[in-house]
């Protein structure tokens, strides 16, 4: 037999079909094939990837704020119900809060007032301690500083834009934020004042802004809705538009032929047409006899109708405004007592325009008389928390403190710090000291002009309160109440840069104002002449020698002693 055949090698089974793999990822994929491959078992089953893909929508909505929120409530819930079902049974916890709350007498409830009440009593007396010595409250303090960071009070948005004059700048000037500009309570005249200077140097002591500002000022003061049933209104609102001031001065006398008792139209004579103060004083008169006959018409109809509310409006501004402007000519022309009078009386009949500032002409011209005592009796009027500060008030209430100290000296009174560091300082010394810190932190530029490291320029009409602008407008006019009290330049001068050890970082952190605004030397520069402050910055002398000749022309029958020991 040949040799036995070997038998036929067993066939394999047919490949099984694999699933198609059309809805799932290809790194997924390969990942669950390599798995397989590893632990030696086969592909999952539909059963399970469908159980896979709920899980992780499942998990990925349990990843929302929302429903970690709704997880974290319920679970704080069930917390609190399993802590406080067995021991304290909510249900005998009410009972016996219900039942203390009856047995209560009228007794614990006096007592109750009565404590609450001294608790008042000492907060409130306290807040007045830390005001009289501060001059801030407190509470007020503690929640800028402290609570408001905590319960984000910061600004969320950011600041709006100004608005500014066209020019070549304004993309910078539209990124700028917004600085609130005020008007200059001692504002100059444009055309016994400001025009002279430009007719001595041949450049404009106003910027374009400045001005821009002033015409919309009057606009809103002295133009109302009813304008146009009056064809001298009609003109006049017309010519407060105007750019150019030979057509302003033109308009206001085609005002004055329609109606000679047009007040504003003598306004606007008064400050741009009239080359002196005294004929400025002469437009103001006829100004003010005609605004009082308006105004008293206006006060007989003003309930009529609401356009007789906004005439009214209107007229009490120009009466206002016609008498302040009339008591600053006094002023200017060395009738003080006079313009004290009208400023007094000013403020009695129209209380309620304190946001005019007229006390600060009031205070400068109580400092001129060295009414001392009367300026500290409107300071304690004004220098309020209610109210806006102002460089005006700050610097005066340390005038005054430093006056204090000075009577106190039998010999002429000279502050210096090694003095001081030996002997220590006296309670007047202290209350001086942070007199003049409160003040420069108000205002940092103030010192500077009144030291006179820099070189004074015409102030602008309006001003930047805790600018260089603000500055200047209260340099340019109590600087001669500073010099006129025996060493109280030399105190300025030794202290003033304390403020900044005591503030290292004061554009991120104050004491007793708000930090100071990073945005104010944008909106100064839109306000001062740029030439003027370059000139007075580089040849700092020889402007001095300039401002002196300029003041001598613009005050003819009384000139300040502004610049007089310069």
């Amino acid at each position: 037999m040949g040799p036995a055949s070997a038998p036929p090698a067993p066939r394999s089974p047919a490949p099984l079909p694999v699933p198609p793999l059309s809805r799932r990822a290809p790194a997924a994929a390969m990942a669950e094939g390599s798995g397989g491959a590893a632990s030696g078992r086969g592909p999952p089953c539909p059963g399970a990837a469908a159980a896979l893909r709920r899980w992780e929508q499942l998990r990925r909505r349990a990843a929302t704020p929302w429903a970690r929120g709704l997880l974290a409530a319920a679970a704080a819930l069930g917390l609190l119900y399993a802590v406080l079902r067995v021991p304290l049974r909510l249900r005998d916890g009410l009972a016996a809060v219900t039942m203390f709350l009856s047995t209560l007498t009228p007794k614990f409830y006096f007592a109750l007032t009565v404590t609450s009440s001294f608790i008042s009593g000492l907060i409130f007396v306290f807040e007045w301690w830390h005001f009289r010595k501060y001059g801030t409250s407190f509470i007020e303090q503690v929640s800028v500083s402290h609570l408001r960071p905590l319960i984000g009070g910061a600004e969320s948005s950011p600041p709006a834009p100004a608005a500014f004059s066209a020019g070549e700048n304004d993309t910078s000037r539209q990124n700028m934020p917004e600085c609130k500009v005020w008007r200059n309570p001692l504002n100059l005249f444009r055309g016994a004042e400001y025009s002279r200077y430009m007719w001595v140097t041949g450049k404009e002591p106003l910027t374009y802004y400045d001005m821009n500002l002033s015409a919309q000022d009057h606009q809103t003061f002295f133009t109302c809705d009813t304008d146009a049933l009056r064809p001298s209104d009609t003109v006049m609102q017309k010519a407060w538009r105007e750019r150019n001031p030979q057509a302003r001065i033109k308009a206001a006398y085609q005002a004055l032929e329609l109606n000679n008792d047009c007040a504003t139209a003598y306004v606007l004579l008064a400050e741009e047409e009239a080359t002196t103060i005294v004929d400025a004083e002469k437009y103001f008169k006829q100004a003010l006899k005609a605004g009082e006959m308006i105004y008293r018409k206006s006060q007989n109809c003003h309930s009529q109708s609401p356009q007789h509310e906004a005439q009214l409006r209107r007229d009490t501004n120009v009466l206002v405004y016609v008498k302040r402007r009339l008591a600053m000519c006094a002023r200017k022309l060395g009738r003080i007592r006079e313009a004290v009078k009208m400023m007094r009386d000013l403020m009695k009949e129209f209380p309620l325009l304190s946001m005019l500032n007229i006390h600060e002409n009031l205070l400068e011209a109580l400092l001129e008389l060295q009414a001392y005592a009367d300026v500290q009796a409107v300071l304690a009027k004004y220098d309020d928390i209610s109210l806006p500060k102002s460089a005006a008030i700050c610097y005066t209430a340390a005038l005054l403190k430093a006056r204090a100290v000075s009577e106190r000296w039998v010999f002429p009174f000279r502050f210096s710090p090694e003095t001081a560091s030996r002997r220590g300082l006296s309670t007047a010394e202290i209350n001086a000291v942070e007199a003049i810190h409160r003040a420069v932190e108000f205002n940092p530029h103030v010192p500077k002009y009144l030291l006179e490291m820099k070189s004074l320029v015409l102030p602008p009409e309006h001003i930047l309160k805790r600018g260089d602008s603000e500055a200047v407008a209260y340099a340019f006019f109590h600087l001669q109440h500073w010099k006129r009290i025996e060493g109280a330049l030399n105190l300025l001068h030794c202290t003033w840069e304390g403020t900044f050890r005591m503030i290292p970082y004061p554009l991120e952190k104050g004491h007793l104002f708000y930090p100071y605004p990073s945005c104010t030397e944008t909106a100064d520069r839109e306000l001062l002449p740029t030439m003027l402050a370059l000139l007075t910055h580089q040849f700092p002398e020889l402007m001095v020698i300039f401002a002196k000749a300029v003041l001598r022309l613009l005050w003819p029958v009384s000139a300040p002693s502004v610049l007089a020991s310069s």
